[in-house]
């Protein structure tokens, strides 16, 4: 792998994007997300996208996976999630400039930074001359960023948003239990009631300890029982 910030986006698709990380693998997407997604990727001309949420709600799964949809349509896709090059953000997005669909990750970590913001609002003009796709992702709607420049607020209050409520109960559930499922992990119903009131509750830790638990069960060739987890969490 290459230094810099402009590195990111060229990473291999294997390396880059996480075989969960797919639409079709999202659980309690808005009504019609996926669909409006899925047209980003694969149309040009389709709507861009402003999608937001809360820390967990899967902001980055989306991403990723229309970077996915955006390649298997044969178009490239890039990410790039902004954290990382806050600062020289006009750099980094002079490296994505030729990709078909561009998905950038967490907007409030370049607001109020007016140098990036104005870099992000001239790539918005050229990115929207040139008729590609732009993903965009953030903690809160255009309307509650700090943005400074007014302008910006403005193109971005233009695309259409997605709004991501945080997973219930059984929605955390079904997120385990799929993921388990698409692993060829066999976790008991029993065994996902147990993590779900003696773990943390947060879906990131969740799917963590889910890679955990499926390491050490094969290392063990052990079935994922209630027992099974007491002792690797040294809960017995």
């Amino acid at each position: 792998m290459s230094g810099g910030p402009a590195a990111t986006p060229q990473l291999p698709l294997s390396l880059r994007h996480p075989p969960d990380q797919r639409l079709e693998a999202f659980v309690a997407a808005p009504a019609g997300a996926i669909a409006q997604l899925r047209a980003l990727a694969r149309e040009p001309g389709a709507d861009w996208l402003y999608v937001d949420g809360a820390p967990g709600t899967g902001k980055t799964h989306l991403a990723l996976a229309v970077c996915v949809e955006t390649e298997q349509a044969g178009r490239r896709g890039a990410y790039l999630p902004l954290a990382t090059v806050a600062g020289r953000l006009r750099e980094a997005l002079e490296a994505v400039e030729e990709a078909a669909v561009v998905a950038l990750d967490g907007l409030e970590a370049i607001a109020g930074e007016r140098g990036d913001e104005e870099a992000l609002f001239d790539f918005h003009n050229r990115a929207r001359a040139a008729g590609r796709g732009v993903l965009y992702l953030a903690s809160a709607s255009p309307a509650a960023l700090p943005l400074a420049l007014p302008d910006l607020r403005s193109r971005l209050g233009q695309c259409t948003r997605i709004a991501l409520g945080a997973l219930d109960d059984d929605g955390r559930h079904r997120v385990l239990r799929e993921r388990a499922q698409r692993r060829g992990l066999v976790l008991e119903e029993a065994a996902i009631d147990w993590l779900m009131t003696r773990t943390d509750r947060d879906l990131a830790r969740l799917l963590a300890l889910l890679e955990r638990i499926d390491r050490e069960s094969l290392a063990a060739q052990r079935r994922v029982t209630v027992p099974f987890l007491r002792r690797m969490l040294g809960l017995d």
